[in-house]
């Protein structure tokens, strides 16, 4: 009997998953608990954004970042625009070659892991870190780092307990506005474009579960 009960409950979770609700490390979050990132002070405010684009690394970037061409192709485009800002102008998303990838569409999207691979693929000569498990300060540290012209981050974060809606997902972050602790994500869907977002709610997107591998989602450090 008690059995029967708990997947029943089980089932009513999996259910209230489908209808909006998601997983975060295993946990069970209501979509009413998730708050549309555009209402937040900031996430496109024209003169925090100008400030934004006149960061360090940033500065490095196209503006507007070039914008991946399918949904599956935010990994490598995202690594395109890194090239980019590293002096490879002619790098495209169709031109990084990660595994399950043909002409700039990837089965299954691009795990962090395997994004990770086709950056050092793309650039040999860079060291290229994946970081999981980090605790909000150590994130907040790794920020500190972010306007560091001989780094560059790409985040893989849940776009969904930000906007409310959609998967995961990866961009390059373009730095880090420290007085007011904005991150300025460098978004590679046309849609939403660039945006400033609170270093926590930004982690509590990155803390979650990629459902294709079972790993947590993290941040790819190029240097």
């Amino acid at each position: 009997m008690l059995k029967r009960v708990a997947l029943a409950t089980l089932a009513t979770a999996v259910l209230a998953a489908g209808a909006g609700a998601l997983f975060v490390r295993g946990r069970l979050q209501a979509a009413s608990d998730v708050v549309s990132i555009a209402t937040l002070p900031g996430y496109q405010d024209a003169a925090l954004l100008a400030r934004a684009w006149a960061l360090p690394v940033a500065r490095h970037y196209q503006n507007p970042p070039v914008s991946q061409t399918n949904p599956s192709a935010c990994g490598p485009t995202s690594l395109a625009n890194v090239l980019r800002s590293k002096g490879h102008p002619e790098a495209t998303a169709e031109l990084v070659h990660a595994q399950g990838c043909v002409a700039g569409y990837c089965v299954g999207g691009v795990s962090l892991s395997g994004l990770a691979a086709a950056a050092q693929a793309s650039d040999p000569g860079a060291k290229v870190t994946v970081l999981r498990g980090l605790s909000l300060e150590q994130f907040r540290d790794e920020l500190t780092h972010a306007n560091d012209e001989s780094r560059r981050y790409v985040i893989n974060f849940h776009r969904g307990l930000l906007f409310g809606k959609g998967g995961g997902h990866h961009s390059p972050i373009g730095g880090y506005l420290a007085d007011l602790d904005l991150v300025f994500v460098l978004d590679v869907n046309r849609s939403f474009g660039p945006w400033l977002v609170p270093t926590e709610r930004l982690y509590r997107a990155m803390d979650s579960v990629d459902s294709s591998t079972g790993l947590e989602r993290g941040l790819l450090r190029i240097e």
